[in-house]
């Protein structure tokens, strides 16, 4: 039995760590789409699409996303539907993210000024124009530093995949453990990926903050 980490293993979780960053662009770009929509949703002037976009982000938001993707990946079969893993752990968490992503971006455009939402009324744009020309590119502004932030929980998240038999980081780090049996190095290691992959987000996301905060108190010095 080989009990030493070789080349070879290093590779197969540098392998690992690229389909965790696939899975994590899949559920980002997937997510960011249920995401918008559920945003609009939450903020529409017509009740019902208001209170169907709350059960999403409720239900989502309450129920854990190990058991979204048991529900995907052994549930969808029984159904008739076969799912890979690979598809199987990108839809639950495009699901898992569009509900946490929706309400990120609601309290975003919700503190868009109501003084911006005034202004363009009365400009006598149409409801579409006021939104995206007026109050989305103000929210993105807001929206950017939260939204970057939360890319570090979608990249540690994408580890549940593993239990749907999807080989990413964590699940190839359990592999290569369980042919040489020394967890506390593999593991090491593969904390150390995880690390290398969630820090730069991490403190791109904290530089955002403080542009946006610079940004902020100099408008505030500016209308003083």
């Amino acid at each position: 039995m080989n009990t030493a980490v070789n080349l070879g293993h290093l590779q197969f979780l540098l392998t690992g760590a690229l389909w965790t960053l696939v899975l994590s662009l899949m559920a980002f770009i997937g997510g960011g789409l249920v995401g918008f929509l559920v945003a609009l949703g939450r903020t529409a002037p017509w009740r019902a699409l208001r209170i169907v976009a709350g059960v999403y982000v409720t239900v989502v938001q309450g129920t854990p996303l190990l058991i979204i993707l048991f529900i995907t990946y052994f549930g969808l079969p029984t159904l008739g539907y076969s799912i890979s893993p690979l598809l199987a752990a990108g839809l639950s968490l495009t699901i898992y993210v569009g509900a946490y992503l929706g309400e990120i971006w609601r309290g975003c455009l919700q503190s868009v000024p109501k003084a911006q939402w005034e202004a363009a009324e009365c400009l006598a744009l149409s409801k579409t124009a006021r939104m995206f020309q007026v109050i989305l590119p103000q929210a993105i502004r807001i929206a950017t530093p939260p939204t970057v932030g939360f890319c570090v929980q979608i990249i540690k998240n994408t580890s549940l995949a593993s239990v749907v038999g999807f080989v990413e980081l964590a699940r190839a780090g359990q592999l290569i453990n369980n042919s040489i049996f020394e967890p506390f190095l593999i593991y090491v290691i593969v904390a150390a990926l995880y690390f290398c992959l969630c820090y730069p987000v991490s403190l791109l996301s904290r530089r955002l903050e403080q542009r946006g905060a610079a940004r902020l108190r100099t408008l505030k010095a500016l209308s003083a």
